[in-house]
């Protein structure tokens, strides 16, 4: 999940510094014609630039946000048996599917966790927690790096940028477009832009970019299953489906581990994921159940 949430995450930043930084130079006054109406195609090319540069900024910086926020190790010589294993399983699995051999780091965490990122399927970088490390055997941490492998592989990040770029596009266009009706047509301002533009622009992204964030999670939870098949493929789908489980097992709250299930009402926002209610909307990934059974299905 944090592959996924880092690079909204960067994407929003670089947008609302860019946003603040275009607001001060005046740069979205070309969007008028002699203050009157809107020029589209003027307003459409700088969504564009503006939504794309943001997206792409934060598919370059992915791999440096992810060293710099779990504090990763990248691997250069293996200190261990494990660092060794782990570092050789990687470029193993990377061979399999034709890419050029990823960076390899651990972070420290007591949770089991592992995620892949960086701009190409030839740059990328894989990392795993001391605790996934600790917690699986050899058979299901190399299901997992097969999961991450898999994502790289398929160029999943590159596809979210392109999709997150051209949701980008959308949400700064109709945001200023909803922002012009209303300073023209409902506080009836007839010089310029006034303040009701930018106020109502500023929330008509805020919502619109909501909406955009529900797009890449439902994306990003189709991803998942994906790159679950190819971790099974790569490392067997009994491994995948076992390494599914203990997970699920680590995730599960302590009143479901004791037999006792989640509310229907609240379920959907457990970390394990939920079937029913708005919380699935903003998931990065599909409720471990769905996901063991879909391994299931496909055996």
């Amino acid at each position: 999940m944090k592959r996924i949430v880092l690079f909204v995450a960067a994407n929003v930043a670089v947008l609302a510094v860019i946003y603040l930084v275009l607001n001060i130079l005046g740069v979205e006054r070309i969007f008028t014609q002699n203050g009157t109406q809107l020029d589209l195609g003027a307003l459409l090319t700088f969504s564009a630039v503006v939504g794309f540069t943001g997206s792409f900024i934060s598919l370059l910086i992915s791999k440096w946000m992810a060293k710099m926020s779990t504090g990763a190790r990248v691997i250069g010589t293996p200190r261990t048996a494990a660092e060794s294993w782990l570092l050789n399983t990687v470029h193993r699995l990377a061979d399999k599917v034709g890419i050029r051999h990823p960076e390899v780091a651990i972070f420290d965490s007591p949770t089991i966790n592992a995620f892949a990122t960086g701009a190409t399927r030839n740059s990328a970088l894989v990392a795993v927690s001391t605790g996934l490390l600790s917690r699986l055997n050899e058979r299901e941490v190399e299901a997992v790096l097969g999961h991450e492998i898999s994502h790289v592989a398929n160029g999943d990040m590159v596809t979210m940028t392109l999709l997150q770029g051209v949701l980008n596009t959308f949400v700064i266009f109709f945001s200023r477009v909803i922002g012009f009706v209303v300073d023209r047509v409902l506080l009836r301002n007839e010089r310029g832009t006034g303040p009701g533009f930018f106020l109502a622009s500023l929330v008509a992204q805020i919502l619109l970019g909501i909406l955009a964030t529900v797009i890449v999670m439902w994306f990003s939870r189709h991803r998942e299953f994906r790159a679950d098949s190819g971790g099974a493929e790569l490392a067997g789908r009994d491994s995948m489906i076992r390494a599914l489980e203990s997970l699920r097992r680590e995730t599960q709250p302590a009143q479901v581990r004791q037999g006792a299930e989640l509310p229907e009402a609240v379920r959907a926002f457990g970390i394990s994921g939920g079937r029913l209610g708005l919380g699935r909307l903003f998931m990065s990934h599909p409720p471990l159940e769905e996901r063991i059974a879909a391994l299931q299905r496909a055996s």
